[in-house]
């Protein structure tokens, strides 16, 4: 039983005229009496007198009357409430997100969401430490590891390619990277208990990791900005997502290290949410925004 079936029901009820109801939503005369028919089949007793001439409730229908009434009041105030409907999206949604990728890619971009949405506001969560979608009561969730968890549930957002990236100034004291052996004589900056990431070359056979194995890390980080910061002031070598280090590389500020070589692992950035929630009006219209905005290809692939 839906509700737009309700809501031809009771207009039907009000003109007596199946035909009229149906212009008065939008529909044809057959797909209104093929609506009613549905829905009279559906609760078993004919809620209608029809003859040729005119239509009348029957005494199914006139009792149905003003339960169908209360069921589409009680929906509005539902929608009215959670925003799916109304014209104006309204309410708070709880965001959690990597502060790098906020910063540079999700803050910069409220003030159009806002004039677009003046009703909803946000609780940001921001940090590189992992939570507990659930458990923290989180709306939205921007993550770069695949979901496995069954409570959730995910939409791409962007491809996140990693690279390893070095300042133009640092190799010129420290020497220059051409082979995976070399990172063994360099300052190496790691993100906190970040597993090694096998590394792969079209070129060669031979497989490496990042961080090498054979050498301690020089500065261990666990927060992206500071590890982007640190290379670019000439720490170490780093390996950062791309969209992290685009800007820095189209500036010239950062050089890409071992370009031949590629992470062996595809990675993508998730928009996430609870599965066992239904997805309100205000968490899916910032979806469509941000896959609007951000999304492939990537506003930093983009010239």
């Amino acid at each position: 039983m839906d509700i737009e079936s309700l809501k031809l029901f009771v207009k039907v009820a009000e003109t007596l005229n199946i035909s009229a109801a149906g212009r008065a939503l939008g529909l044809a005369p057959a797909m209104a009496s093929a609506r009613i028919a549905k829905l009279e089949s559906y609760l078993g007793a004919d809620l209608f007198h029809r003859s040729t001439r005119r239509v009348a409730l029957s005494t199914e229908g006139e009792y149905f009357l003003p339960h169908a009434i209360s069921i589409l009041a009680q929906h509005d105030t539902v929608m009215d409430v959670i925003g799916a409907e109304s014209q104006q999206l309204a309410g708070t949604i709880r965001f959690a997100s990597s502060s790098t990728f906020a910063q540079l890619y999700v803050v910069p971009l409220l003030p159009a969401f806002f004039e677009r949405y003046p009703n909803i506001n946000f609780d940001m969560r921001l940090g590189d430490r992992p939570i507990n979608i659930i458990e923290d009561g989180i709306d939205l969730a921007l993550r770069s590891s695949t979901v496995d968890d069954s409570g959730l549930r995910a939409r791409k957002l962007a491809t996140d390619k990693r690279i390893l990236c070095a300042s133009p100034d640092y190799l010129s004291r420290h020497g220059h990277i051409s082979v995976p052996a070399d990172l063994e004589h360099h300052h190496i900056i790691s993100f906190k208990e970040r597993k090694p990431r096998i590394m792969r070359s079209s070129h060669s056979a031979q497989e490496s990791v990042f961080p090498p194995t054979e050498c301690s890390a020089r500065l261990i980080c666990d927060d992206g900005t500071s590890m982007r910061l640190a290379t670019l002031n000439g720490v170490g070598v780093s390996m950062n997502s791309f969209w992290s280090v685009a800007a820095e590389l189209k500036q010239g500020r950062l050089v890409q290290v071992l370009s031949d070589y590629e992470v062996d692992e595809e990675t993508n950035i998730w928009l996430v949410y609870p599965k066992a929630n239904a997805l309100s009006g205000k968490v899916r219209v910032f979806i469509d925004f941000l896959v609007e905005k951000i999304g492939d290809p990537p506003v930093w692939e983009r010239d």
